[in-house]
């Protein structure tokens, strides 16, 4: 099963710089999409479905042209879970969850703390989040959480960590509840196969970032231990540039 995740950072300007091409191309079971900025009835779908996602689910956020998750599958899925039940997370579109009948795959967009009223709500977010998806595991053992966790974990998931060290989304605070997050029973896929530096999934617009690979690794695809054995392939695909973030990919035997 091949599973991509993509913060699109807005889902119509994505489908107008080609993502449903690069979709084709790219051709996973499943992607989970983050940011999609819109109301499902405010997307051609047709284009998807022509794609050969004839399965798309979407949990949008109450504020219209902001944040909203969704998940696309080649297949349908046993059931869909809109949410965590939580109301501040779910006002904002952040979690939507398919179950198959061997794997559950989450679509995951975690706050950014971009102001100390925004850091206060994305620590209150880890903090629910992390109980909610403990309670998850034992029901969903085989769970994978895709998604913009707006976090890095280690210096090596930075390109300054220096000079960003009191940035949010490399604050020793999330830094730790990344970790922790992991030691809970979740494996970084792509630090599973790849512990080079200087691989990254979003840059800033700012500066020729992209182009001077200036980034950040923010985006993950956390997979629960019990999978590790059927893990195949963790990937990074920065070819894609429908955003400021690339797509990155998961293989698993299913």
């Amino acid at each position: 099963m091949k599973i991509i995740s993509y913060n699109v950072n807005g889902i119509r300007a994505a489908i107008r710089k080609g993502f449903t091409d690069w979709l084709k191309t790219a051709n996973p079971d499943v992607i989970c999409i983050q940011e999609t900025k819109a109301l499902k009835e405010q997307v051609d779908v047709a284009v998807l479905e022509e794609a050969g996602y004839k399965y798309h689910y979407w949990f949008s956020a109450q504020k219209k042209g902001y944040s909203g998750v969704a998940i696309f599958c080649k297949e349908e899925p046993n059931h869909v879970e809109y949410g965590t039940g939580i109301q501040s997370m779910d006002a904002e579109g952040r979690n939507l969850r398919v179950d198959f009948d061997d794997i559950s795959i989450m679509s995951l967009y975690l706050p950014s703390g971009t102001n100390i009223a925004r850091l206060e709500h994305k620590l209150d977010y880890m903090a629910m989040f992390q109980e909610y998806v403990n309670t998850l595991k034992q029901d969903y053992p085989n769970l994978v959480i895709c998604g913009d966790y707006n976090i890095c974990h280690e210096a090596i998931d930075i390109h300054d960590p220096v000079r960003n060290k009191n940035t949010s989304g490399f604050l020793p605070v999330e830094r730790e509840w990344i970790g922790n997050f992991i030691e809970s029973g979740f494996i970084d896929s792509f630090r599973f196969f790849n512990k080079e530096p200087h691989h990254y999934s979003w840059w800033s617009y700012r500066a020729n970032a992209r182009a001077n690979n200036k980034g950040w690794r923010i985006d993950y695809a956390m997979v629960a231990n019990p999978l590790q054995e059927k893990l195949k392939r963790g990937v990074i695909l920065p070819e894609a540039k429908h955003s400021d973030h690339c797509p990155i990919m998961v293989e698993i035997e299913h």
